[in-house]
């Protein structure tokens, strides 16, 4: 430290000599910089224009959005103009809204099937309502009149797995009713036309005919091909006014009955039209007789369509389109002054934009200025420091250092002292250390000592601890000996029976009064005298329980014999009678989902096995008298299948069960004829139509090939005083309609009926061309004949 003094002055004169060189350079870096005044002149000026630039530019943009607010005022009439308009023709949406009104439940089953259409295979239409398009209201009423209710909320599925999935999770799981309606794969197959085109040049040139049903309206393949199957309307023709005229001539039923020259059947052929006349709709059908070949016609007067109607008032429609015009006028007259107001804005921006970049440079300057005259005093301040540090006085702290070299030289040798005495100190507590180590190994002797002796103390307590196993393995070995004795004196002498004899007086108290007892006992068994006659009644008793045991042994004998037949003859009827359950079974359960519910048939035994002893065997005991059918059906999805009985099921559930049961039943026997009464009666209107359908399935199976015409399924009669209109079956050509006219105008007596009268008049009709009524009255039109 002392040689560093020279060292540290040398060092502070080269510090000045480099501070001084770094001032002179920041003091000529300063003379670039222009007059602070100037500099000060120009940010107020820049930042007054900018300030002025910005007031203009914000009286510019208010004026701008003023015009905008008038703009987005006028967007939006047209906007909400344009939903309202857009609502007004968005037909789809009005028809589900009537549909959902109309049909229950059918709003729930549209909703889940828009938020699953993910679960489905292929996609899923409808309702078939809110699918068609007609081109006019004319059309859509043809349409709505011609096409039955249940079509029109259905909906349709391109695969049999997305049928059953449907039909699954709405009508099964959730309880919703549903019509399903299947098209494989959604497509649209090719039309055959009912009539030539040759002929059908000719209805529309000669009878005013326009042409087919399913070129009125518009619809997906899918639902077009769905309303083909079901309805067809590809085979509906349509007309106007000229048709009455048509029809009066008495030519055109005729011609639309006369099959083509293709086609090789024999008879005639039904047809169906619409047409109009005097403003009014009228749809016509002519049906040929199975049995005279006569055709015989109907017509029905076509009211405006409710469901398939034009969704709004014209007029409204007028009104929103005058709106969404003016208001896109109003918005052309404004858009030249949004253009000159953007005009300006960009000058004034592109203005504020030059003045703020003269602002910064401003700014700039006056900073750098800042910085320099910070700058320039720092280095002054450093300067004044070095020199000050060059011209401190070093002899003065040479003189100071020597004097603190000798203190620390004293310091040294007291400390040594200090260290000499610790010595002698440390010796003497050595010894005394040596003195306690030798204490500490008598003590550690005493420790050992008393170790050993723990040892022994705990070798004496394991040997008490086995001691005490043994003795206790001994109480337990002696009280089960004890309560095994006490058992066999319970076996022997019950408690129950005995227990009160035993509290008697003059029961022995010990071993040896006990004996005594015993031996009184049996000498008084010993004294006791035979007598003859007890012991003859024995020995026929004997006797007499041998012989029966011996007939019970030769009734056991025979019954094992019959029990034996009987389980033979039990298993092949058995095993017939369940695969006959198990086949109605699966068809009722079948015929029973097509309606929306679950049924079961089950074959009831009666509890058919009681067990009882006879000897040591067990007897099998067959109540056939109680065996039967249980027919068990569920209607709702949150009950379980019961069965079917009046206190539980209503009149149509009862309905439904039973028909569907002996339509399962039927294909099982056969009858030349089967009857029901009014069995459709207690129906609602869907349950009805499922049922009508799955009796004309399950009447008209054809006769198998190879088998006479008498192997068929038999004949069926619905007796029933109406039926449900536009019924699915009807136009099956197995199918014929008995009508009983029982009415005022008709024979009083059965008696009256005069068949060879009937047969004379109507030979003179057919010769004559006259009026065929005895009355010589004008002939009624027939509303409907087959």
């Amino acid at each position: 430290e002392f040689q560093s003094i020279d060292a540290h002055q040398r060092r502070a004169e080269r510090e000045v000599q480099a501070e001084r060189k770094r001032l002179e350079e920041i003091q000529a870096e300063g003379a670039s910089f222009p007059p602070m005044d100037e500099v000060e002149d120009s940010l107020r000026k820049a930042q007054s224009e900018l300030r002025e630039t910005k007031s203009k530019l914000d009286a510019a943009k208010r004026r701008a959005g003023s015009v905008q607010d008038k703009i987005d005022a006028e967007k939006q009439k047209e906007d909400e103009a344009s939903q309202k308009l857009a609502r007004l023709n968005d037909e789809k949406s009005l028809r589900r809204q009537r549909l959902f009104g109309m049909f229950q439940g059918l709003k729930d089953a549209f909703e889940w099937i828009d938020q699953n259409r993910k679960m489905f295979r292929r996609p899923i239409h409808g309702p078939i309502g809110t699918e068609v398009q007609p081109k006019s209201a004319l059309t859509a009423a043809y349409l709505e009149h011609h096409v039955s209710s249940n079509t029109w909320r259905s909906f349709v599925v391109e695969c049999p797995e997305d049928y059953k999935l449907l039909y699954r999770e709405v009508r099964e799981k959730k309880g919703i009713p549903i019509n399903i309606i299947t098209v494989p794969q959604g497509r649209l197959k090719p039309v055959t036309r009912m009539y030539s085109d040759c002929k059908m040049d000719v209805l529309r040139r000669e009878h005013g005919f326009f042409g087919y049903l399913d070129e009125t309206f518009t619809a997906p393949d899918p639902i077009m091909q769905a309303l083909i199957n079901n309805h067809n309307v590809d085979k509906v023709i349509v007309g106007g006014e000229e048709v009455q005229k048509a029809l009066d001539r008495k030519d055109l039923i005729e011609l639309l009955s006369t099959r083509e020259a293709h086609d090789k059947k024999s008879g005639k052929v039904s047809s169906c039209f619409f047409y109009t006349h005097n403003r009014s709709s009228y749809r016509y059908t002519s049906q040929p007789s199975r049995f005279s070949g006569e055709i015989g016609t109907s017509s029905d007067e076509v009211q405006p369509a409710r469901l398939l109607k034009p969704g709004c008032d014209p007029n409204i429609k007028e009104e929103l389109s005058e709106i969404i015009k003016k208001a896109k006028e109003t918005i052309e007259n404004l858009l030249p002054a949004i253009q000159e107001g953007q005009i300006e804005m960009d000058e004034w921006h592109k203005h504020g934009q030059h003045v703020s970049v003269k602002l910064k440079d401003s700014k700039r300057l006056k900073q750098e200025w800042t910085q320099y005259k910070a700058k320039l005093r720092n280095q002054k301040e450093k300067l004044a420091e070095a020199e000050e540090d060059a011209a401190k006085d070093n002899e003065r702290e040479k003189v100071q250092m020597v004097n603190k070299i000798k203190k620390l030289v004293e310091n040294s040798i007291k400390e040594s002292e200090s260290a000499a005495k610790a010595h002698n100190e440390c010796m003497k507590s050595t010894h005394a250390l040596t003195g306690v180590k030798m204490t500490e190994d008598g003590l550690s002797d005493n420790l050992r000592k008393l170790g050993d002796l723990l040892q022994e103390r705990m070798s004496e307590t394991a040997e008490l601890e086995s001691r005490f196993k043994q003795t206790d393995k001994l109480y337990t070995t002696i009280k089960d000996s004890l309560k095994k004795l006490r058992d066999d004196a319970q076996a022997i002498a019950p408690q129950n029976e005995w227990g009160d004899r035993l509290q008697e007086d003059d029961m022995p108290e010990d071993l040896d009064g006990l004996e005594d007892a015993l031996d009184e006992a049996e000498n008084k068994v010993n004294s006791i005298t035979d007598n003859p006659h007890v012991t003859r009644q024995y020995e026929e008793r004997k006797v007499e329980i041998e012989r029966c045991r011996e007939q019970l042994e030769n009734m056991n004998q025979s019954q094992g014999m019959k029990n034996s037949q009987l389980k033979q003859k039990l298993g092949a009827w058995q095993s017939k009678l369940i695969n006959i359950q198990q086949d109605v079974n699966g068809k009722f359960s079948e015929y029973m989902k097509e309606v929306g519910c679950a049924g079961e048939i089950r074959l009831y035994t009666g509890g058919e096995t009681s067990n009882y002893e006879n000897g040591e065997e067990n007897q099998e005991h067959y109540n056939f008298k109680d065996w039967g059918i249980e027919i068990l059906v569920k209607f709702r999805e949150a009950s379980k299948l019961q069965v079917l009985s009046a206190q539980t099921h209503s009149g149509g559930e009862r309905s439904v069960s039973t028909i569907m049961y002996l339509m399962g039943l039927q294909n099982l026997m056969k009858s030349p004829f089967r009857c029901v009464d009014e069995i459709n009666q207690g129906l609602d209107e869907r349950n009805e139509r499922l049922v009508f359908k799955r009796i004309v399935k399950n009447s008209t199976i054809p006769t198998e090939p190879g088998k006479s015409l008498d192997d068929h399924c038999g004949q069926y009669f619905l007796i029933t005083p109406k039926l449900l209109p536009n019924l699915d079956g009807m136009e099956n050509e197995n199918i014929t309609v008995l009508f009983v006219f029982s009415g005022p105008e008709n024979f009083a007596d059965c008696l009256d009926w005069n068949v060879d009268k009937f047969i004379a008049e109507k030979k003179r009709v057919l010769l004559t061309g006259g009026d065929w009524r005895s009355d010589g009255g004008t002939p009624k039109r027939k509303r409907r004949s087959r």
